[in-house]
């Protein structure tokens, strides 16, 4: 079983920089492939970014690509994921994820274990 708990969301004016963490219980952590995701109101929930294990594999949204970047520290069971430039339509809740499997995933479905979210609010 693993537990995660998102933190650092916040309200920021478009342009600014927020850095999400999530940190997570269980033995299974650092052989877990991890994910971010996040959901608008009244949209779909949609995939952000995704890292291996070992951080050696990162894939990102398009329309976070070249702002967004997700890390992990396994030692502190950890994973990152720092939001640069902003923009109003990054508002959302931002779900952390892991699946028990090396690799990452863009599909949520294959995530087994969710934290609760943590809100993100970009202000034009």
């Amino acid at each position: 079983q693993v537990r995660l708990v998102e933190s650092g969301g916040g309200l920021v004016q478009a342009g600014g920089s927020l850095r999400l963490s999530c940190a997570a219980s269980g033995r299974t952590f650092s052989s877990s492939a991890m994910g971010w995701f996040r959901q608008a109101p009244g949209k779909e929930r949609e995939f952000v970014a995704a890292i291996s294990w070992n951080g050696g594999i990162t894939t990102y949204a398009d329309s976070v690509k070249g702002r967004f970047t997700i890390s992990r520290d396994n030692a502190q069971r950890t994973v990152y994921l720092q939001m640069n430039t902003l923009k109003p339509e990054d508002t959302a809740v931002y779900y952390c994820a892991a699946r028990p499997i090396l690799m990452p995933s863009t599909r949520g479905h294959e995530y087994n274990y969710w934290g609760q979210g943590t809100q993100v609010t970009v202000s034009s």
